[in-house]
């Protein structure tokens, strides 16, 4: 397996890793009546504004993970893994780790310089497949 392909397959795992950490307050806040059910309605009550930074963080990292798989996949396929790449890969990973407790402290500006750490690695990894 590539480097890059380890860290992807970390960076799922992280994945798994925030829908707990969100899901467990959640169902506490919302009652599994509601999140059980098929939400068709708004809930009754909102969430705690740390559940919900947990959520959008959890999103986010949907969001991102869809642009570094890409990478991932292309750096892969194109036998293109060199240790630029593979620092590049864990360099997403470390932000995405970071960004979880940023986003959930409220750590302005921090939250967003990680969150483009992790970007700008990505987008680095797809330069470098190109060249």
């Amino acid at each position: 397996m590539t480097p890059e392909l380890t860290a992807l397959t970390l960076a799922a795992l992280l994945q798994v890793v925030q829908f707990i950490l969100f899901a467990i307050p959640a169902n506490l806040e919302l009652g599994p009546g509601y999140t059980s059910s098929a939400r068709d309605r708004a809930p009754s009550r909102e969430l705690s504004v740390k559940t919900a930074r947990l959520q959008r963080a959890l999103n986010n990292h949907f969001e991102g993970l869809t642009l570094f798989t890409i990478a991932c996949g292309v750096i892969t396929l194109s036998n293109g893994s060199s240790p630029f790449t593979a620092a590049c890969a864990f360099t997403y990973l470390g932000a995405r780790i970071l960004y979880i407790p940023a986003y959930y402290l409220g750590l302005h500006p921090w939250r967003s310089l990680i969150w483009a750490v992790g970007f700008f690695a990505t987008t680095l990894m797809l330069l470098a497949a190109l060249l």
